[in-house]
Formats: C-alpha cells, structure tokens, sequence
C-alpha cells in the first residue's frame, strides 16, 4: 500500500488541492507509527519544496497518532 501511496501522490502533484485530498486519503490507510514516520519523511523530502503548507498542515500533530 505504500508503494501504491507514493505511485498516487506523485502523479497527482501538479494540482495542490488534489495532492492535499489524495495526501489526507492515504494517511488512513497508514495505521503503523514507524510506518507513518517514514511516510512523512518521505513526503518533505518528495515534495517538501513544492508544497510545504500543505504538507504541515496535513502532517500537524500525526506522529503521536495510534
């Protein structure tokens, strides 16, 4: 599912707000901590230049989520 998650989200990123809605969808999907912790750093670094807002604003507060 990662890997399919990192597929969408890559041919999304040319429209903010459909890579805002398909980043938010794929986080539930994610219910692993280290999982999650990987994922988000793997988004800064894939996409950190091009959509800083919108990844903070997703990824507030989820690396304490259960």
């Amino acid at each position: 599912m990662f890997e399919l998650t990192k597929k969408i989200l890559r041919n999304v990123s040319f429209d903010a707000k459909l890579f805002r809605k398909e980043l938010i969808k794929s986080l539930n999907w994610i219910r692993d901590i280290e999982e999650l912790k990987k994922f988000k750093e793997w988004c800064f670094t894939e996409f950190g230049s091009v959509y800083p807002t919108v990844l903070k604003e997703v990824f507030i507060g989820l690396p304490t989520r259960k």
